[in-house]
């Protein structure tokens, strides 16, 4: 798990705790400006949002994570700014978020990047395009709307739980599109047990009352985390 510095820290503070709390091992690298960042995003510093993860600065290069030989399901990079994205798309591995992602680019393990930026110059599409080619998934962090979303938790659900389908990991954090025959949406695919998320209300203050999220049952198929 990757954060980098642009706005959005509350999708990989999410991600982080969904799938601690379904039981998986989860790394996560910090960089620099992301700690900057979620200051002013988070009420909880960034280290107690991603509580139950093993944290690692950026310049911990000789972390687990910056090998191959240490496996891994895949990777996110939640959010992922235009200069993580840069870095990434021409190999500038000069930090462990750079080199962690690049790891499973070589290794062809799943790497989503949470792209978080708006307006898009023709260098940052090209950049996309780059990552996107060399076997990345790209994906913008646009929450969807066909579910009726009715706060600001069910628009970072929406984004987040698409985030764990691509990486192979399932979830309930958002409705599914069934088709008309279906009733259009899908609210449930199967039961799960459901577990509190606290302690992120930073940019949801005047949402309503935090809701409860469902997340996978422990021991399903772990992504994210290390297998051995």
């Amino acid at each position: 798990m990757g954060i980098s510095g642009a706005s959005g820290a509350v999708y990989g503070a999410r991600l982080v705790r969904a799938l601690v709390s379904a039981g998986h091992e989860v790394h996560a690298v910090v960089s620099d400006a992301a700690r900057i960042t979620s200051r002013y995003e988070l009420d909880a510093p960034l280290e107690d949002a991603l509580a139950g993860a093993k944290i690692y600065g950026e310049d911990r290069l000789d972390a687990p994570i910056s090998s191959g030989s240490f496996r891994t399901d895949g990777m996110a990079v939640a959010p992922c700014s235009m200069r993580t994205l840069a870095a990434i798309a021409h190999g500038m591995e000069d930090n462990l978020l750079i080199r962690a992602a690049m790891v499973h680019l070589k290794e062809r393990r799943r790497l989503v990047l949470l792209v978080r930026e708006s307006p898009l110059s023709t260098i940052h599409v090209e950049n996309m395009l780059r990552a996107s080619s060399a076997g990345a998934v790209v994906m913008p962090a646009s929450p969807g709307f066909y579910g009726r979303p009715r706060t600001v938790d069910d628009l970072i659900d929406s984004v987040v739980g698409r985030v764990m389908d691509l990486l192979g990991v399932e979830n309930s954090l958002t409705r599914r599109w069934a088709g008309p025959d279906e009733g259009r949406l899908l609210d449930r695919q199967r039961p799960v047990p459901l577990a509190p998320l606290d302690g992120l209300r930073g940019i949801r203050q005047g949402c309503g009352q935090p809701r409860t999220f469902r997340f996978p049952v422990p021991g399903q198929h772990a992504a994210v985390a290390a297998r051995g």
